[in-house]
């Protein structure tokens, strides 16, 4: 019920997305849509390769999306998709960005107009993420996704401690059904391994309000409040210590000049009086 595209092959351990070479291209897609309304994937995956920290690339993605069996520059899938993409990303692309170290899991939703930043490593438009080590490890590493009353959660166990780390908790994620899952991996200069072993799907028991029950059918992916994760406020910047420093001492000096001057100028009032007098 899979469908391999591009590079990817099939062995009796895993499904290699990509290869450790050079601009390589793969991915698999279900066949089958999912029509689950609350549901858990967990995914066994493994990144490795002779490339030394940081000249590696370019990471893998998960996806439950409207479209399938597409190629493009996300991860090797499309961009403007419709649906979800979680993104293990091994290779930082803004040379400047200091707020995250590699590799780096986040996820983001795509109503079909939304556009994935690889310049900038999509944080124009993730909805959250987290920092995991999961390149090159000698033990087994997993990714979790779950989404159950439109909350979207995404946790790793990279640690080979046997146990799940919050990656992403969000509530307010609006996903349909009948979207497919998937997986993809590109390579560019740097490449890796991208080595999907497993893809296991739960369904998810929930007891609903009825009026959750009666609601009315989702037709595109939305994210509550999403302009509010993305909102940066302005603040006025403080002194450095330096400044501050320096602002005191040509304080000081200023307040000195200004005090010969004004003992100088008494001197000359004070003599010309005399003057006057005599």
């Amino acid at each position: 019920h899979w469908d391999l595209m591009g590079n990817a092959i099939i062995t009796t351990e895993h499904v290699r997305l990509t290869p450790d070479l050079q601009s390589r291209q793969g991915a698999v897609w279900s066949r089958i849509p999912c029509y689950l309304r609350d549901w858990e994937m967990q995914v066994h995956f493994k990144i490795h390769g002779q490339g030394k920290k940081n000249l590696n690339g370019d990471g893998m993605a998960l996806w439950y999306t409207k479209e399938r069996m597409q190629t493009g520059p996300v991860f090797g899938n499309m961009n403007l998709f419709t649906g979800l993409g979680v993104f293990l990303d091994t290779y930082p692309n803004e040379n400047n960005n200091h707020e995250r170290v590699f590799p780096y899991v986040s996820g983001m939703v795509g109503n079909g107009t939304l556009a994935y930043e690889h310049d900038r490593d999509g944080q124009s438009t993730e909805l959250g993420g987290c920092t995991a080590l999961l390149r090159n490890i000698p033990h087994d590493t997993f990714l979790l996704i779950r989404y159950t009353k439109n909350r979207l959660t995404i946790q790793i166990d990279v640690d080979g401690k046997q146990q799940w780390r919050d990656c992403l908790d969000l509530p307010g994620v609006r996903l349909p059904q009948g979207y497919f899952f998937g997986a993809s991996s590109v390579t560019g200069d740097l490449s890796d391994n991208h080595d999907l072993i497993s893809m296991k799907l739960y369904q998810l028991t929930v007891e609903r309000p009825q009026e959750e029950e009666e609601e009315e059918e989702l037709t595109v992916p939305s994210v509550d409040n999403f302009e509010e994760l993305h909102k940066v406020e302005v603040q006025e910047e403080g002194m450095s210590g330096v400044q501050l420093f320096f602002t005191i001492v040509f304080s000081i000096i200023g307040i000195f000049v200004l005090g010969v001057v004004a003992v100088v100028m008494y001197g000359r009032w004070k003599e010309n009086s005399r003057k006057r007098f005599y």
